[in-house]
């Protein structure tokens, strides 16, 4: 039987409920990032309960809590969220760009790092008992580096030990195709892979490429005017809908800074409610039919992170 492995356990795919597909938690840089942005922070595990539980008043049910272990990613903080605000929460293994990850793939095989991710999945991360349901790979702006192939080729590798999902990070949206090309030579189907920040690239011809190619789309950037008004992402997913792409189609905010969570005292920020309150509702508003956009928060995101044998 399909599964979602949550923090808390398996989960029944129809259990799932609304759901955010790429968000972070607890999220602490290294040096001298953390000094270089200090906003780029998320180092309160109560200020993640009071705004998850938040999401889960606005209705959510889900979240895919995407920070690496090279960033910080702890398990029993993430646990301890998740029985707190009762919400589902999907820990990442897996790496980030190259930025982040060189440190700890370097020198490394894809069997070597594929041993890691495994382990995280089957057995659970850092002794801790809490394993994780989906694997990160990433790559840099306007390139794979090689210290990033070798972490694709290992996402590869525990997908086909596992039957997890796949989920990745694009700088700016750019590299969505090799990432693709990547996944699949090495026998990954497209409906395991979720390719992430697409809504930084709002190029119609560019996402229709990427979706015929059977993959998910991540429009995770939601509510970050300083990358795109919504209004845009609102009319690139109805033109991707009229094309048939509603059934690849995933939300999410990144919210990865302290600014952007009222929790953190700031008024200004989206916060985890934005897209279930506002953005959800713009999108009926502008003529999506609410089962459409239930589609994009329930129903793929359950199809996505439900393990399949390989």
């Amino acid at each position: 039987m399909a599964l979602i492995r949550t923090v808390r356990g398996d989960l029944n795919p129809n259990d799932l409920g609304f759901t955010y597909m790429h968000e972070h938690l607890y999220f602490l840089p290294p040096e001298p990032f953390a000094s270089q942005d200090p906003d780029l922070r998320l180092d309160d595990p109560s200020a993640a309960i009071r705004e998850v539980t938040w999401f889960k008043k606005a209705g959510g049910s889900a979240i895919v809590e995407m920070t690496t272990a090279e960033l910080g990613r702890d398990p029993e903080v993430l646990r301890r969220i998740s029985e707190a605000s009762g919400v589902h929460i999907i820990a990442a293994t897996g790496f980030n760009k190259a930025k982040f990850c060189v440190p700890w793939v370097a020198e490394r095989t894809p069997e070597a790092l594929a041993e890691v991710m495994i382990r995280d999945l089957t057995h659970g991360i850092n002794h801790s008992g809490v394993r994780a349901g989906v694997i990160k790979a990433s790559s840099s702006l306007n390139e794979i580096t090689p210290a990033e192939v070798t972490v694709f080729r290992a996402a590869a590798l525990a997908h086909h030990a596992t039957g997890a999902p796949i989920s990745t990070h694009t700088e700016a949206g750019t590299m969505a195709i090799e990432q693709i090309q990547l996944l699949t030579s090495a026998g990954v189907s497209p409906q395991r892979i979720l390719i992430g920040h697409l809504d930084r690239r709002l190029d119609l011809d560019y996402l229709l490429a990427i979706a015929r190619t059977g993959v998910y789309l991540g429009f995770d950037q939601i509510g970050k005017e300083k990358y795109a008004p919504d209004s845009r992402r609102i009319e690139i997913i109805q033109q991707l809908v009229a094309e048939g792409y509603a059934d690849q189609i995933m939300l999410s905010g990144d919210l990865a800074r302290k600014s952007y969570w009222p929790s953190f005292g700031f008024g200004n920020g989206p916060g985890l409610t934005y897209i279930l309150w506002r953005f959800a509702s713009r999108l009926i508003e502008e003529g999506l039919p609410p089962t459409t956009v239930q589609r994009f928060l329930v129903d793929n995101p359950a199809r996505f992170l439900a393990w399949v044998e390989t």
